[in-house]
């Protein structure tokens, strides 16, 4: 009997695989379980449809994607904050401080769980910090770090 996966299922296959399995398997296990469909033509049918579609809603995510990844290459953030001794930030950029600074510079909202960074930036300095498009995709960004000019610091000048 040939029955639509609906799920994952172990030792059998994918979702959306038609598989050949044991009549009793199917009428007792994989349909009342919600695991499998019977593979009628209909259904079937319905399944073409459904894996076209979604090859076109991936070539229409790739094709974004690497628009995205283009505009992103070049982009360099410059945050400007106070530090101490060390070159050492008074609190730290974490990565949704970059997308909203990402957002400002391209107009585009980015997801900052695609940011890529370990832990947050805590130092004075130039990062490079990849930003997670797809698996196959990830374009880099610089984000320099600068120390504040403090008022107290600054040297008046006066016209004399």
């Amino acid at each position: 009997m040939e029955v639509i996966l609906l799920k994952d299922v172990d030792n059998l296959g994918q979702a959306g695989d038609v598989c050949e399995v044991s009549a009793g398997y199917a009428r007792n296990y994989l349909v009342p379980r919600g695991l499998a469909a019977l593979a009628t033509r209909g259904a079937l049918k319905q399944l073409e449809l459904a894996r076209q579609a979604q090859g076109r809603r991936q070539k229409r995510l790739e094709t974004e994607a690497g628009e995205l990844a283009a505009e992103l290459e070049g982009v360099t953030l410059t945050f400007t904050v106070k530090a101490g001794e060390k070159e050492r930030l008074y609190g730290s950029i974490t990565t949704g401080d970059i997308a909203e600074a990402l957002e400002r510079e391209i107009g585009r909202p980015i997801d900052r769980r695609k940011i890529q960074m370990e832990e947050p930036i805590r130092a004075l300095g130039t990062y490079a910090v990849p930003v997670k498009l797809l698996p196959e995709l990830v374009p880099s960004i610089t984000v320099l770090v600068n120390k504040e000019d403090e008022p107290g610091d600054a040297t008046r000048v006066t016209e004399e």
